[in-house]
């Protein structure tokens, strides 16, 4: 906002004009812009292990450039269409300033907003410098009733997440805000680009809150209020401006698992200085009964993974909506349960049990006039896209559970080997008709798709350790591991086995060698296999798309 308002950087410029080492490819017909950086509608996916977010050690952070040339995620919708809140983003934007200024962003930043507002004690240095480490916190994890201190974070796509401050700076910061860009007798901007900086840039929706310039709009218990989140792994950040009292509100917490407490000292402290009374218990409106199909389906955040392996985890985010009882809608997301909601008016949507009002969910058409999206009315950073049937939560965790339950089943066939050998008849080996030859066949179709069923219950025991395993101690959050590439080849070699197999299936029913009971089973097995090739291809898993 600074270097727009001396007139040095465009903010309806492509982006691409200030890049010099790289280029952002042309996807859409669209230019990205610095308004939509500002606003994180730039439509890139959201990448996050392997290193694009975390890094172990200060001698492992890219260069800002090399970094946002190889780690580029892709362009998924055109720019302007949807909030989806971008890391990169925001490095890109860094970068940008870099190449405008023509200094490092942490130099251009120390002399032109920490050096004025006398924030001393504020750094993107990483690691910091010798005159602020001793009074650095440790971040910590809470596990067997003790907390453990873990080392400072490396940030890779910094300066998101990478600056140290303290309360009594960000104290100087949000006064500065509140004072609309003066602080004592310092200006970090005109009072004209402050308004700016704090008005809506961009909503998905006018009936939801939007985004102003970087930061984000909420209204909470009747307040109208500008802030900004910021999360590593084991610290949680909050700012927050309430302009109309002039007050600023800074929340952090140093323990992995704190994110929720920061929030709910937040509704704390509003609903002690500013109560609000309960609102009445919504009653739903007259057209909802003959909408109520339309709004069923799954939706997953936009601040997700497309093109690699990573796009699984969005399974997990997933809300359900499906119509629930005495007119109302349930959502529902993986572990988290199950809400009733009541649409008080065209597609906005209150808690059937009367929860505060600020909290509802609003949904979305497309041009045709078909639900696409739905919004989360205090989260403007993200949407909710409704997805296609294939990558719909409850049809995939069916699928995998039938596979997984067939997998299991051929268990069954070396179990019968063994017993076979000791109470079958023995094989006349002078019998080479069709009896010996179809056996023969029948063991090695069952190599081939028992096999493929281990290689693909391995690979998702891998899978699940992946999932289960510490954010802060998961080497992928760093580094894509020799292991993990391991993992993902075996789904490559487990497809070959099920090609295999699909075969022998067509086989044994063509020339009928094995029992019908056996066919059948093995038919199943074979499907459950390409099945499964079919749901590792979907969701990026073969090695080839790490």
């Amino acid at each position: 906002m600074q270097l727009a308002e001396e007139g040095r950087l465009d903010l309806d410029a492509n982006i691409n004009v200030y890049l010099k080492e790289f280029q952002i490819p042309a996807t859409y017909s669209e230019p990205i812009t610095f308004r939509d950086l500002m606003a994180h509608t730039p439509g890139f996916e959201d990448l996050a292990i392997g290193g694009r977010v975390f890094v172990r050690d200060a001698s492992d952070v890219m260069p800002l450039d090399e970094y946002l040339e190889e780690k580029m995620p892709a362009r998924v919708r055109p720019p302007g269409e949807v909030t989806a809140y971008s890391n990169y983003g925001s490095t890109l934007a860094a970068y940008i300033i870099e190449q405008v200024s023509g200094k490092p962003f942490d130099e251009y930043v120390e002399e032109n907003i920490l050096h004025p507002l006398d924030m001393d004690n504020t750094t993107f240095d990483q690691p910091l410098p010798s005159r602020l480490a001793p009074y650095m916190s440790n971040g910590y994890v809470y596990s067997n009733n003790a907390y453990t201190a873990k080392p400072f974070e490396y940030l890779q796509a910094w300066p998101a997440g990478s600056m140290s401050s303290t309360s009594e700076d960000m104290a100087k910061f949000m006064i500065a805000h509140l004072q609309k860009g003066r602080y004592d007798n310092t200006s970090i901007l005109d009072e004209a680009t402050a308004k700016q900086m704090h008005s809506q840039l961009f909503t998905n929706d006018p009936k939801v809150n939007g985004m102003a310039y970087g930061f984000w709009e909420i209204r909470l218990n009747n307040q109208s209020m500008i802030l900004h989140g910021g999360d590593t792994i084991l610290f949680h950040t909050i700012l927050v401006l309430i302009p109309e009292s002039n007050l600023g509100l800074f929340i952090s917490a140093n323990e992995q698992s704190s994110e929720p407490a920061v929030y709910e000292l937040l509704q704390t402290f509003m609903d002690r200085n500013y109560p609000v009374p309960p609102p009445p218990v919504p009653e739903p409106i007259p057209e909802f009964e003959e909408n109520v199909s339309q709004f069923s389906g799954s939706y997953r955040p936009t601040r997700s993974a497309y093109t690699n392996f990573e796009k699984l985890g969005a399974l997990f985010q997933e809300i359900q909506v499906s119509s629930g009882p005495n007119s109302t809608l349930t959502m529902s997301q993986p572990g988290l349960g199950q809400e009733q909601w009541v649409e008080v008016e065209p597609l906005v949507f209150s808690p059937a049990a009367g929860l505060p009002s600020q909290d509802g969910r609003v949904f979305g058409r497309d041009d045709q006039g078909r639900i696409n999206h739905l919004f989360l009315k205090l989260n403007p950073t993200t949407t909710y896209e409704k997805v296609a049937w294939h990558d719909d939560a409850n049809l995939n965790f069916a699928l995998l559970g039938v596979c997984i339950l067939l997998f299991l089943s051929t268990l069954i066939w070396p179990a019968g080997s063994i017993l076979n050998r000791y109470y079958a008849k023995p094989v006349n080996h002078t019998d080479t008709g069709r009896r010996y030859a179809g056996r023969r066949r029948s063991q090695a179709a069952r190599w081939l798709a028992g096999g493929s069923s281990m290689l693909n219950l391995l690979f998702l025991a891998g899978l699940l350790s992946l999932f289960l395993a510490s954010p802060i101690e998961a080497e992928f959050i760093y580094t894509i591991p020799a292991w993990l590439t391991a993992l993902m080849a075996i789904v490559l070699i487990s497809a070959v086995l099920a090609l295999g197999s699909a075969v022998f299936a067509a086989l044994a029913w063509k020339d009928g060698y094995c029992s019908t009971a056996g066919r059948v089973h093995y038919t199943l097995v074979a499907l459950a296999l390409l099945a499964f090739v079919w749901w590792l291809n979907n969701w990026n898993l073969p090695g080839f798309k790490l």
